[in-house]
Parts: C-alpha cells; structure tokens; sequence
C-alpha cells in the first residue's frame, strides 16, 4: 500500500463554490481524493509526489477573496482514495426511485434506476441538495424521447439518469477535464453510450440542437453569465432546470432569464438551495 499526505485546508470564508475549486485546482497536481465540509477540504496524495511549494501556486490561483492555512501529514500504508470511497461516499436514494452509488457497494436496494458513479473527487457523488433536487424534478417528467442538455454534467448523473427514463439524445458538457473523462467513464459504466459527452464550456452549445430540456446545476455568475447561451439552446416551449445556487439568488435568476424570453414556473428548496424551473 502507499503512503500518502493528507493535506488540510482552512478556508474563510467558505462556502461550496471554495471547495469546489480548490479541488479543481489540486486535481491538477496529481491530489486523488478530497472530503469538503463547512470549514475547507481535506485532500490527499501519494507521498512521493507532494510537494509544498505548490499551495503557494494554488493559493495565488484561486479566485475567490479568501484566507487559505494549509497543514499537512503522512497516512501511512493505505489506498486513501479506498479508504475515502468506504467512509465519505455512502449510497443516496432518492424517493425510493433512485440509488446512486459505486461499483464496490453491496447490498444496494433494487429500485427502478440504479446508477453506478466511480468519483473522482467529492463533489458530483448526488449528495449534495442541489443534485438531489434536479434528480426529483427528473424522476417526476416525462422524459420519453425528450432532448436534453446537461450543462456542467460532472460526474454525469443527470445525463445518465435521463437516458435511463428514455431521454434522447442527450448532450452532456463539462469544461473540467478531469471531471470529464471521469463522465465518460461513468456513462460507459452505466451503459449508456448514446450519451454525448463534450468537453468544453457554454461555447460548446453553438453546435447542438437545441434540446426540450436543458439543465444547468453549476453556480448563480455562470448561470447568468451564460444565460442567453442556454435559452438558445432550448427549444421554443422547452423546459429549463437551473440550480447551484440559493433561495435568494432566485430574484436574480429569473430576471436575467426573463430577458431571453424565459419564464419562471416555480422552484423547490432544500437547506437554501433551488433548482428553478422555467418555460421558454
């Protein structure tokens, strides 16, 4: 078994969005597996290719106005991302419909979609509120022969959730490229080649037909900053799923969304957080 450093990383402030990136970024410098909680993350990489100097590189290179302390120790004699998966990835269900897990789960309840997700990283297991509630909007539609758009798919759970209810084609873009291959591995996984996945940003749109559902779980600046991307990429009468953001950002959502020619149908919240749903 190797060994590996668990480094720690104090954020202030810190919020999802934080985290988030900073695991973008590690993930760049060979981190494996990382936990994120209120206060930071916690990261971890095979001893021989830690080094220290690179948290000054990551803390000039995050985006956000933040104070980052950093700290770190050896776990000796594990397969820590083994380890991370059995301990931090547990299986979700969603209103007995829908199990999310990983490969190496057992005992899993037979429910009428299954999805198997391998992460690569924290964020993007389904876990989180805003996942969980495009998931119910997507188990409540009638999706038979519908178009889709998964704008951020990441570890490509809604993609593969709706091409398991008869969605097609779907498109599934994701501008991580990391994040990427870990959503093509994961379609293919879960038996779903048809699933088109792009790596690439809101760029990618232009060469897509536009799609009776579009779905954007990423954050509420890109959202609005691409909103007239988006409604271009939807259907005249489509349906449009955002979340990534919280309750109060709705005002702001749906007024950028209004502009192109979108109109907001109604939203559902858990722990602040909404997916908004909106009619071309």
């Amino acid at each position: 078994m190797n060994d590996y450093v668990e480094a720690r990383l104090e954020v202030t402030p810190c919020d999802e969005n934080h985290t988030d990136i900073l695991a973008a970024l590690l993930c760049e410098h060979d981190y494996e597996s990382f936990v994120p909680d209120a206060t930071g993350l916690t990261a971890y990489i095979k001893k021989e290719l830690f080094d220290s100097s690179i948290f000054r590189q990551i803390i000039n290179d995050f985006p956000f106005d933040a104070t980052i302390d950093v700290k770190w120790d050896t776990v000796e004699g594990q397969d820590w991302n083994a380890e991370w998966e059995k301990n931090y990835f547990q299986p979700i269900i969603v209103d007995d419909k829908c199990v999310i897990h990983s490969s190496f789960h057992k005992d899993i309840p037979a429910l009428p979609y299954d999805i198997v997700i391998d992460p690569k990283m924290a964020f993007g297991t389904g876990h989180h509120q805003t996942t969980s509630l495009i998931i119910r909007r997507l188990l409540d539609m009638p999706l038979d022969n519908k178009s889709v758009i998964d704008m951020g798919t990441g570890t490509g759970i809604l993609a593969i959730l709706s091409a398991m209810r008869g969605a097609s084609p779907v498109d599934a873009i994701e501008i991580d490229e990391f994040a990427y291959v870990n959503a093509v591995e994961n379609v293919k996984v879960n038996n779903h080649p048809e699933i088109n996945v792009i790596l690439g940003d809101a760029g990618a749109l232009a060469g897509l037909n536009p799609a009776d559902i579009f779905i954007a779980n990423i954050n509420r600046n890109i959202i609005t900053g691409d909103m007239h991307a988006y409604a271009a990429a939807l259907k005249d009468g489509g349906t449009m799923i955002l979340s990534g953001f919280y309750e109060e950002d709705i005002p702001v959502i749906t007024a950028e969304a209004k502009k192109h020619g979108l109109e907001y149908i109604d939203h559902n919240t858990r722990d602040r957080w909404v997916s908004v749903m909106l009619k071309k």
